[in-house]
């Protein structure tokens, strides 16, 4: 099995370090290109696998190729590799925005197509991957697709027809979680505990918040009210929060993301 990436930022190095990291796949069975030496040679030396700046050469050998390039570049690099391409590869793309539909009609043939997209978390082994297949994938490769993705996160199968949606939720959270860290850090400055302090306090109870709901499977409303005792300093700060519509203002947002993506 060789395992070959087209682009070596930071989603192709975090799968790499997954893969690497719970022993899936060996460093000899791994190799990337990238655009530039400087970046081939420091991936190589960090990670130990065989790298490059020929796109083509990682088509040729790699039996599974993932297509790990900015959206804007992908026809460029389709046009440049499309020969060394056919049905007995399995092709992962991770860019958003590029349907199934558009990636076959660029290569110009059937091939064996799935379309992922994981989140930033996963350069710390936390991704939340949505992981879109075609109606002919076979449960190997579904399994397969799976393994790899889940080897820096978690992973889950959605039509494509909700990638948007899942764009919404998860592609593009991280940025609403930081953006509400940084204003709770900034209230607990004003109320004179350290910045670093601050920063700290802020996304430890955000990390223990996440994984207290996702391990006792309670409701988040059920858990808010845990916490919020009678007459209580919590249930003031809820209450803030509700008047100033920050409910409305999470999934307006949620929907402007998915409208945007919609639209790519």
């Amino acid at each position: 099995m060789k395992i070959g990436f087209i682009g070596l930022g930071n989603m192709a190095t975090a799968m790499i370090g997954g893969i690497i990291g719970k022993g899936l796949y060996g460093r000899d069975e791994l190799i990337g290109s990238a655009k530039t030496v400087e970046t081939a040679q420091r991936v190589a030396k960090k990670y130990g696998i065989e790298t490059c700046t020929d796109n083509q050469r990682v088509a040729s050998c790699a039996d599974v190729l993932v297509l790990a390039v900015k959206p804007i570049f992908l026809p460029e690099v389709i046009s440049e590799i499309s020969d060394s391409i056919d049905g007995s590869k399995l092709v992962i793309s991770i860019a958003a925005g590029k349907s199934i539909e558009w990636l076959e009609e660029q290569f110009g043939t059937t091939l064996r197509l799935v379309r992922c997209m994981p989140n930033t978390p996963a350069l710390v082994g936390e991704a939340c991957t949505c992981v879109c297949l075609k109606e002919d994938t076979t449960e190997e490769d579904r399994k397969f697709v799976l393994k790899l993705m889940e080897s820096f996160g978690t992973a889950s199968v959605l039509p494509e027809r909700l990638i948007d949606a899942f764009t919404g939720v998860a592609g593009s959270s991280p940025a609403y979680v930081f953006l509400f860290l940084e204003a709770m850090a900034d209230a607990a400055v004003r109320a004179g505990i350290p910045r670093k302090q601050a920063y700290e306090f802020a996304a430890q109870s955000v990390l223990g918040s996440a994984k207290l709901m996702l391990e006792t499977g309670k409701h988040p409303g059920e858990l808010k009210d845990m916490v919020c005792s009678p007459g209580g300093t919590t249930i003031e700060a809820v209450k803030v929060l509700e008047e100033k519509g920050m409910r409305a203002a999470v999934i307006d947002a949620v929907e402007a993301c998915v409208n945007k993506s919609k639209m790519l």
